[in-house]
């Protein structure tokens, strides 16, 4: 169930979902580019809602009517079913706000967001975002800075397509989940189980075990209990597995 999603008839948003605290409003990047009054009317209207593994925040096909963020959790981008082979386009980290390019064509979602986990995930109705978009010069800012690096995003996850070596597969999904702008409240360690992670790249389990031990090697991760700490992001990114 989407937890933006009515419950019952006749039910609202604001009947599931509820109003964020000042720790999780503290976890939104974009609301400290804002004016007083700018920031006033973004926290009036913002809500959060808990969805539970398997939950679909976005689902193709459907119209856009929340800017969304998550709060904390892990969440995966990916194509429709019926429309084919099922494809993961990318994964969302704690920090990451997704879905402007369809806020602002104010069309039908063109993919499916999904929780890999339980994650608390915020939104921002579409017409308080039109409103920051006509008001806010820092809003439009974050935004245009957003649609950038997402355009990176997705033709780097093109070159990733296209890797014959599963180990740079997993080197590069992770990059991307480190991503400073895209997922700023990551920082150096990410909560991720090997699952979550093979869910994302596309591998079995044991081959992105695999892959991780030999990242560790190279001194490019740590893997810690519950999540795996970024050394060398540059190397995630960019490096290859040659021997020298």
């Amino acid at each position: 169930m989407n937890p933006f999603t009515p419950h019952r008839s006749g039910s609202g948003l604001r009947d599931r979902a509820r109003a964020p605290t000042a720790a999780e409003l503290a976890e939104i990047p974009w609301l400290e580019r804002l004016t007083p009054v700018e920031r006033a009317r973004a926290v009036d209207a913002l809500v959060v809602g808990e969805a539970d593994a398997g939950d679909y925040i976005c689902r193709f096909g459907r119209p856009v009517t929340y800017w969304f963020g998550l709060v904390e959790g892990l969440l995966k981008m990916g194509n429709d079913e019926s429309q084919g082979p099922v494809v993961t386009f990318t994964g969302v980290a704690p920090g990451g706000w997704f879905g402007e390019g369809t806020l602002l064509k104010h069309e039908q979602y063109r993919y499916n967001i999904q929780a890999l986990r339980k994650s608390c995930v915020a939104g921002l109705p579409v017409k308080t975002f039109d409103w920051l978009l006509d008001h806010s010069l820092g809003f439009n800012r974050f935004v245009m800075h957003q649609l950038n690096e997402r355009l990176g995003q997705f033709i780097a996850a093109r070159e990733i397509d296209r890797l014959n070596s599963p180990d740079l597969r997993v080197a590069r999904n992770l990059a991307s989940l480190f991503h400073p702008l895209l997922s700023p409240n990551v920082g150096d360690v990410l909560r991720i189980t090997q699952q979550e992670l093979a869910y994302l790249v596309g591998l079995s389990r044991q081959r992105t075990n695999e892959a991780l031990t030999t990242l560790a090697a190279r001194g490019w991760i740590r893997v810690e209990y519950g999540g795996l700490r970024v050394l060398d992001l540059a190397s995630l990114r960019c490096g290859t597995l040659d021997e020298a």
